[in-house]
């Protein structure tokens, strides 16, 4: 019983940072911004997590392994990946288009890099495979035999396993990774004003409506399984169908205080969907 509370309690302290990191990117537009101040936020967390565990043990290593494998890292996950992004925007030349894309396709190839230096993990994780979980995932478990991260003693026993922090650095370069092709096709755009190719699909609903769409399918985790930033969300949305969003931050906040209700649209689009069938239904 005591394991469970410990893990739903990690899991509120989790939704909690999820949502003050929402609420940063909302308010913020500048990414170097945005992941300076999501950082103090997960610091904070992280450090409440940590009191939560330090002096925990757990009565069941299915319990354990649980927390480690899946819990854990995705509080690092997110540190790793606004400090990337806080290194790379820092160090982005600003010699010109070519430069920068240079630069974006050389820290493509650094993921690329740990990806190769570490692929038996990566397949092992990826597959969903669990038989050496048990080594990977409990504290002070680890065997000398198998590759260890070189810093392994310089880690907090009780508040790491060998392997937690690898999973976290997977899901952060996955972030990462995203967060770097968005820039680099962005900078293709500038760069080609003809690679914009004709279309017939067009939104012809208001900007805010597609706001409102966008918006709610980005909180049910529609995209990358929620392993993605809104701004990113909304970039491609706005490549998609060749639309300005503008300020979508201004434009959330008076969606959700509108007097008529904050969900206007997508309950127009459900009554009319749901007309619609009820119309088929009549013809057969």
């Amino acid at each position: 019983m005591v394991n469970k509370t410990i893990l739903k309690k990690t899991e509120q302290l989790y939704e909690k940072l999820k949502l003050d990191l929402e609420y940063i990117e909302l308010k913020e537009e500048d990414f170097i911004r945005i992941s300076e101040l999501s950082l103090f936020k997960i610091d904070e967390a992280v450090r409440g997590l940590k009191s939560l565990l330090t002096k925990f043990e757990f009565e069941c290593a299915a319990d354990e392994i649980y927390f480690f494998k899946n819990l854990k890292p995705l509080f690092i996950s997110k540190f790793i990946y606004h400090s990337r992004v806080i290194d790379i925007l820092t160090y982005l030349p600003s010699a010109g288009r070519e430069a920068q894309l240079n630069y974006y396709r050389q820290e493509i190839e650094k993921l690329t890099l740990h990806h190769d230096n570490h692929i038996e993990f990566y397949s092992y994780y990826r597959r969903g495979a669990g038989y050496l979980d048990q080594k990977y995932f409990l504290r002070r478990m680890y065997d000398l035999k198998m590759s260890l991260p070189s810093g392994l003693y310089n880690y907090d026993e009780n508040f790491t396993s060998s392997h937690d922090h690898l999973v976290a650095q997977i899901l952060a370069h996955r972030e990462t990774e995203i967060f770097i092709n968005l820039k680099i096709e962005k900078l293709r755009q500038y760069g080609d004003h003809n690679a914009e190719a004709p279309t017939t699909l067009v939104w012809s609903e208001s900007k805010v409506s597609l706001v409102e769409l966008v918006y709610g399918l980005f909180q049910l985790s529609c995209f990358n399984g929620g392993n993605i930033e809104l701004s990113e969300v909304i970039r491609f949305t706005e490549k998609t169908f060749n639309i300005d969003l503008g300020n979508y931050h201004k434009t959330i906040f008076e969606i959700r205080n509108r007097k008529q209700g904050p969900t206007k649209f997508l309950q127009m689009v459900n009554d009319h969907l749901v007309q619609h069938f009820n119309k088929m239904d009549d013809f057969q």
